[in-house]
């Protein structure tokens, strides 16, 4: 296990390079291009964060905490305050419960799993259907995303190649009651995990809000307490727009969890941090490839470290 996290952090700085490269270069060399902490090394930071789409609030804070700090140790060189700014990071990351349990109290394990289109959806309940078989676990798919043109046909060729069954229905289907057979279907087999895809149309769109709301009462009336976890996936690559999106979602569900996908594909990495402060739900599970290991819980220490190593 203790090789496997090694693997996985290296992977996980190799595919933040992006991020690397243009953000926390660009606020290394705020940090060594000023020899005092002044307002203009605060100012030009306060900028590099914003770019890097930290997000104004957010970055505003953290700039505040730095004179703060700044002030309250006498620090008076800039390069001593970048210790200050990771540590700072890791405690903006770090609230809330990261871990996922996937133990459901005497029956099946639900995980209803909500976003866009695009966002990366459906081949997280995939990867996870294959996460969870490898760990020993027994899991079943259900296809409640009956609207998205191969949303089914893309979730049943996950279900194969992870071997896992898979509970669909027709096109244009009603969701609820795909999610209430697959409830069904996984309480009878005593299935250890249901993953639940659901539609992602347009997130302005309230009928999509209500038909998430009703999913989540029929399972809830055939699985008591189910969906144990509601896990909104998030696109980072769409920066600040992500950030609109999740909380349009948050605010007609009780998300329990954050999935950031594409982090690889992003130049902007500052994201996690204000997804993560704005909502104040935490970030789960981070992807960072195509491959299924590319999916992996998060931790804020080692996220951080791998940015700025």
């Amino acid at each position: 296990m203790a090789e496997e996290k090694r693997g996985f952090f290296g992977r996980l700085r190799e595919r933040l390079s992006k991020t690397r490269s243009t953000v926390i270069d660009s606020v290394k060399r705020v940090f060594t291009a000023h020899g005092n902490v002044d307002d203009s090394f605060f100012d030009e930071l306060e900028g590099v964060l914003i770019e890097a789409d930290f997000g104004v609030d957010t970055t505003l804070d953290i700039i505040e905490n730095m004179r703060l700090k700044a002030r309250g140790s006498g620090v008076e060189n800039a390069e001593d305050l970048l210790a200050v700014l990771k540590e700072d990071l890791v405690a903006l990351l770090s609230p809330g419960d990261h871990a996922l349990s996937w133990d459901g109290a005497g029956g099946p394990h639900v995980t209803l799993i909500a976003g866009v289109n695009g966002s990366g959806k459906t081949t997280t309940a995939g990867k996870l259907a294959s996460h969870l078989k490898s760990r020993g676990k027994t899991v079943m798919l259900g296809a409640a995303d009956t609207f998205r043109a191969a949303a089914v046909e893309q979730l049943t060729i996950w279900s194969e190649r992870a071997g896992v069954p898979i509970v669909k229905h027709q096109d244009g289907a009603d969701p609820a009651a795909v999610a209430y057979d697959a409830a069904d279907a996984a309480q009878a087999r005593g299935i250890d995990c249901l993953l639940l895809d659901t539609a992602g149309r347009l997130h302005t769109k309230v009928n999509i809000m209500e038909e998430l709301k009703k999913i989540q009462r029929v399972v809830g009336k055939r699985i008591p307490g189910a969906p144990h976890e509601v896990l909104l996936v998030l696109d980072a690559t769409t920066g600040q727009n992500g950030l609109q999106q999740a909380r349009i979602f948050t605010e007609a569900l009780h998300v329990t969890g954050l999935v950031l996908t594409k982090l690889d594909g992003t130049a902007k990495g500052g994201i996690v941090v204000s997804i993560q402060k704005e909502l104040g739900v935490p970030i789960k599970l981070i992807g960072v490839g195509e491959g299924v290991d590319d999916l992996q819980p998060f931790h804020a220490r080692e996220f951080v470290e791998a940015l700025f190593s």
